[in-house]
């Protein structure tokens, strides 16, 4: 049996192993997945002690970042966000892939946000940057980055690599903004901003929240209150999702499952 899990900390939330277990079932594959509570110091000691039983591990916060000198190779997508949340373990080697800015894509494509041209992203951690790196691939040229202490993240540097112009704010100025047309918001579910975005932006900008529990954020909320355009998290889950089981199973993100239609559907229906 090969062996698979999720490590973060709160983990016990998450719902990767049913949308992973679904998938192998589907697939004819007897393989485990499991959720694992883990923070950043006992990492490396956790895949140094993994045998060869092991194909993989999925990573949520706080090890995106943690994870990368733990790794002999990294994709593209990686590189540019700085953070990986998917390990492959492939004929002794350690590689690492970001599936979240394809999960982040994905899920706007398939709500209508085809193409961005002025965004905005709440947080400043590992996630924030795979929205920026999907934000530039959907054509922005612009993205206000909105945390608690501006200058405190990397993200103003990482713009200028993707060609972005990134300007920093405070969250509170959420109350005003009204230029955007996508916010995304990469902070845990239930964080109370402390702020009540303004109705201009509710009334034009979507919202990808990326927490899902508990669900709908506050933030979510605001915008279902107004009949806002708003994304939910679970479908970045879900798409990311996808592309770590193509990469578990085939060792190539690009490579299509069999018939992925159906495994999509499959864990869909877990959610």
């Amino acid at each position: 049996m090969r062996r698979l899990a999720v490590l973060g900390s709160p983990i016990a939330h998450s719902k990767s192993p049913a949308l992973h277990r679904a998938a192998y079932r589907l697939l004819g594959l007897d393989w485990e997945y499991t959720a694992i509570e883990m923070h950043g110091e006992g990492l490396a000691a956790f895949i140094e002690g993994l045998d060869a039983s092991w194909r993989g591990l999925s990573l949520t916060m706080p090890l995106k970042h943690d994870v990368l000198p733990l790794l002999d190779d990294v994709d593209e997508m990686a590189v540019l966000a700085g953070a990986a949340n998917t390990v492959l373990f492939d004929g002794g080697r350690r590689r690492g892939y970001n599936t979240d800015v394809f999960g982040i894509m994905r899920a706007l494509r398939e709500a209508g946000v085809v193409s961005v041209r002025r965004g905005a992203v709440i947080g400043g951690g590992a996630t924030a940057a795979s929205a920026l790196v999907a934000l530039a691939e959907l054509g922005a040229a612009h993205v206000r980055v909105l945390v608690r202490r501006p200058g405190a993240s990397e993200l103003a540097a990482l713009g200028r690599r993707l060609g972005l112009m990134v300007e920093e704010a405070r969250i509170d100025d959420l109350a005003h903004l009204d230029d955007v047309e996508l916010v995304v918001s990469t902070v845990p579910g239930g964080t109370d901003l402390g702020v009540v975005a303004s109705e201009a932006l509710v009334g034009r900008a979507a919202l990808l929240d990326v927490a899902y529990d508990p669900w709908p954020s506050p933030l979510g909320a605001r915008w279902m209150a107004a009949h806002g355009t708003v994304v939910h998290g679970l479908e970045m889950l879900l798409h990311q999702a996808l592309l770590q089981v193509r990469i578990f199973m085939t060792g190539d993100p690009f490579a299509e499952l069999p018939d992925e239609t159906s495994v999509l559907d499959v864990m869909r229906r877990t959610l």
